[in-house]
């Protein structure tokens, strides 16, 4: 294969098909036609001299050649993204596109009340969310900016702690009235929970809780999202587990005295891209904000 066979365009359109799954939804995705994505996909394999997809009954299956180049071709669209964030400002100018990483619960409950008053600052900024529960990639520019609960260990990354969240126990206030509120742990087992579906860690809390209580717990809704577990919650379905700062909005808080658990919180960015005035806004603006919200949980609460 000769190194200028294969153009960004066409390895593009080979990731679009690979993430999509079909020339249709890639096509789509693209803003292009179906004819250009397969005649940009075949042209990449004739530069490689290998078929990158087989079709099968289930659409276009890749090859094991093409899992392999996979990450390479991510590794420059994320490249080709951070270039056009930095392009669409000017490096002096509180303009242009900023990324943001948080999960999924944080991105919709938590972030975006705080983006408004960054907006009315900086109009002509663009926030794009990015809402994963896995971390983003900073040193590979898959993101600018980014919110974590754990400490970041690479040594490339400007982070600071804002703080802890706590997680207590929340009902809907028709929940309440209908069922009453559990006065200690030994009465949840006479209560609807909204609980954790398969994810290990969550399981392993509410199996000591259930051991605490004396007796099993009746799980009504299991779900490993956390914002379907607080629709559930608001909805009356049961006695779930929230971000402190956000139960209090609207909901009841239950065995007010137990703290669940406590989310240590940091902002991150990679130390380069920092020296953009836009992704530096950003940054000190989440700083202030999540230390608002999430001051530290006090010392020696207890936690299940």
């Amino acid at each position: 294969m000769r190194g200028d066979d294969a153009n960004w365009d066409d390895q593009r359109a080979f990731l679009t098909v690979l993430e999509t799954g079909s020339l249709s939804a890639a096509a789509r995705a693209l803003g292009l036609t179906q004819p250009t994505v397969r005649h940009r996909v075949e042209a990449l394999e004739r530069a490689i001299g290998q078929p990158l997809f087989v079709r099968g009954v289930n659409g276009l299956a890749p090859t094991p050649e093409a899992r392999g180049l996979a990450e390479h071709a991510r590794r420059m669209a994320h490249a080709s993204e951070a270039f056009r964030r930095e392009a669409a400002g000017a490096a002096s100018e509180i303009a242009g596109p900023v990324r943001l990483s948080v999960s999924d619960f944080v991105g919709i409950e938590v972030v975006p009340p705080m983006l408004a008053s960054l907006r009315e600052r900086h109009p002509r900024l663009t926030v794009e969310l990015l809402l994963t529960n896995v971390n983003a990639d900073l040193p590979g520019q898959e993101a600018d900016v980014a919110v974590r609960m754990a400490r970041p260990s690479q040594a490339a990354l400007v982070a600071r702690r804002v703080g802890s969240i706590p997680l207590g126990f929340f009902a809907a206030p028709a929940y309440v009235e209908r069922n009453g509120v559990p006065e200690t742990v030994a009465d949840l087992p006479r209560h609807a929970l909204i609980g954790p579906d398969r994810a290990q860690a969550y399981l392993a809390v509410l199996d000591g809780l259930s051991r605490e209580a004396g007796g099993p717990l009746h799980v009504a809704l299991r779900s490993d999202s956390h914002p379907a577990q607080l629709a559930a919650v608001r909805a009356g379905l049961g006695i779930g587990v929230v971000q402190v700062p956000v139960g209090d909005r609207d909901l009841v808080r239950v065995l007010p005295e137990r703290v669940v658990h406590v989310l240590d919180t940091w902002i991150v960015a990679h130390e380069d891209v920092r020296r953009s005035a836009r992704i530096d806004a950003l940054f000190t603006h989440l700083v202030a904000t999540f230390r608002a919200y999430c001051p530290d949980g006090s010392p020696g609460r207890r936690t299940a």
